[in-house]
């Protein structure tokens, strides 16, 4: 089964046909097809030649499963059947939603919260195996994950070496590191940038361990690589059009829509590719997850298998491969380079500065509100919550859009107490009423303007780079908490919380740099904070 691009929309179809039409006389399908790294332009050229390895993924990443096979059997043999990934951005995105989709379990440590960390120590720490996956090799999450868990496995009379299984590019520190410890390590293409890595060892090696049927998705991709380098019938080319076209006249807010669709979290994963591909150069396309629409003209609505102004469907597999196609089209058409991330780096640069300072500078709040204090020149004279909120909505310019990141334990809203004998709808009220997710949706419901979220740092290495690259028209809440328990980090002079609070510090000082409207929220007490915030924002 292969992938369908199906346009709901009279004005869409027509923008994306002329675009369409404009790009095969220019010869694009068939050269982005067979890798022409001069298609994004001259400064563009030297990072697009070691870029475009992705495009050979359903074919290359074959040589792997044999090696892959291995590794199963033999952790399978062993009882090894707690899958842990500690992995960032295109390293846990894409086996996430693998493991989703095909329904096997897979933990994943993109955190550096102490409390979720913490969880996933505790869980069958005798049956555990550990996937520490990193194209650079020096990811400081992923790195501070490593050093703890083989602690862990030491401190419990488990040879790390059994336990921990590393993918990573050819010549990394980490490979080096890994061959010296005796871990095993897998290698992926170098030429395949991490957003574009789903079908490289990224996504294939936790994805197999978890139970994931890989070889069925390469099968998938593989059968709708023919189709993308025809000028009629490729779905790749038609949705990058559309993307492209549609962002240049100004609807460049993509809301993902995936509600009849059995691929389980694909908009997560589109939503790190499209913004970290586009958002640069004050340019960009701003994908949205989980948001109603707003019937705003500079919205898009994209559905995975569902109702959209476009409806893309077919097999994940194949899912992957077009989104990353049309992805790179569309910087051809908006004439950005896909893939280059130049923001990226200024917040953690920023974060390595505060942890070498000493004490961090979290400063004086402009109020307390019960368990939250509020952080911020925005929030200066404000007598509480609810005005915070209210000045901030008002802040959102007119083509803007509302960020909340949150540095806090994902998990902990389901660690709610609820009755024996309760219905799943009362289970899933319970859990709502103690996520921070619900303030996207009770925020949302104030304003015409998208209304994101981000899970800390997870969300720096995805949306981080369209915050500060992208058009300056986004207005930022941060969500940080106290830590009642943390984690030291061997090895290292920090433990979890204070890079967790670093993290948060040092990419608010890029957003303060841009005079953007930044205020943070910090818990003194994570539950009675959380309930707070959700309270203020029902009362606006």
């Amino acid at each position: 089964m292969s992938v369908s691009v199906t346009f709901n929309e009279e004005r869409l179809a027509e923008l994306a046909a002329e675009e369409t039409r404009r790009l095969v006389s220019e010869g694009v399908h068939e050269a982005l097809a067979g890798g022409d790294p001069a298609l994004w332009g001259e400064d563009a050229h030297a990072e697009a030649a070691i870029r475009l390895g992705w495009l050979n993924l359903p074919l290359t990443s074959r040589e792997l499963l044999p090696e892959i096979g291995k590794l199963v059997e033999r952790t399978r043999a062993e009882g090894l059947d707690h899958v842990v990934l500690a992995g960032m951005g295109g390293s846990s995105l894409a086996p996430e939603v693998i493991c989703a989709t095909a329904d096997v379990p897979l933990t994943v440590l993109d955190t550096t919260d102490p409390a979720q960390v913490a969880r996933a120590l505790g869980d069958r720490i005798e049956r555990t195996v550990v996937v520490v996956a990193s194209k650079s090799g020096g990811t400081v999450e992923t790195d501070s994950h490593r050093r703890i868990y083989e602690q862990a496995f030491r401190e419990a009379g488990i040879d790390p070496a059994g336990r921990i299984v590393v993918v990573t590019d050819p010549g990394s520190p980490l490979e080096q590191s890994a061959i010296e410890a005796g871990y095993p390590v897998i290698l992926a293409d170098p030429n395949v940038g991490g957003r574009y890595s789903a079908l490289s060892a990224f996504g294939l090696v936790p994805s197999a361990l978890a139970g994931a049927d890989v070889e069925q998705l390469l099968d998938d991709a593989a059968a709708v690589r023919p189709l993308l380098a025809q000028a009629e019938g490729n779905p790749g080319l038609e949705l990058g059009a559309a993307l492209g076209a549609a962002a240049a006249a100004g609807r460049d807010k993509l809301l993902l829509e995936d509600s009849m669709s059995e691929i389980n979290g694909l908009p997560d994963w589109i939503e790190q590719l499209v913004a970290e591909s586009t958002g640069k150069s004050a340019k960009g396309i701003l994908p949205v997850v989980g948001a109603d629409p707003n019937e705003a003209d500079d919205e898009l609505v994209a559905g995975i298998d569902s109702d959209g102004s476009v409806t893309v469907s077919g097999p994940l597999g194949a899912q992957f491969l077009v989104w990353e196609y049309a992805t790179a089209i569309a910087g051809r058409v908006l004439g950005i380079d896909p893939f280059n991330q130049p923001n990226v780096t200024e917040s953690k640069e920023n974060t390595g500065a505060l942890l070498s300072a000493g004490e961090l500078p979290s400063g004086t709040p402009a109020l307390v509100d019960g368990p939250v204090e509020v952080y911020g020149a925005e929030a200066e004279g404000a007598k509480d919550l609810i005005e915070v909120f209210t000045r901030l909505l008002h802040a959102i310019p007119e083509r803007g859009y509302m960020s909340i990141m949150t540095y806090l334990d994902r998990e902990a809203a389901f660690d709610v107490p609820v009755a024996d004998d309760a219905s799943f709808e009362e289970m899933t009220d319970a859990w709502s009423a103690a996520d921070p997710l619900t303030l996207r949706a009770l925020l949302a419901h104030r304003t015409d303007r998208p209304v994101t979220f981000g899970w800390g740092p997870r969300f720096l290495h995805s949306t981080g780079q369209y915050h500060k690259g992208g058009p300056q028209n986004g207005v930022f809440l941060q969500i940080t908490g106290a830590n009642e328990t943390d984690i030291e980090v061997p090895g290292k002079p920090y433990t979890l919380g204070r890079l967790q609070l670093a993290q948060a510090l040092g990419d608010q000082g890029a957003l303060v740099k841009r005079a953007r409207p930044t205020v943070r929220l910090h818990l003194t007490d994570r539950a009675a904070g959380v309930a707070r915030l959700l309270q203020a924002a029902r009362e606006l």
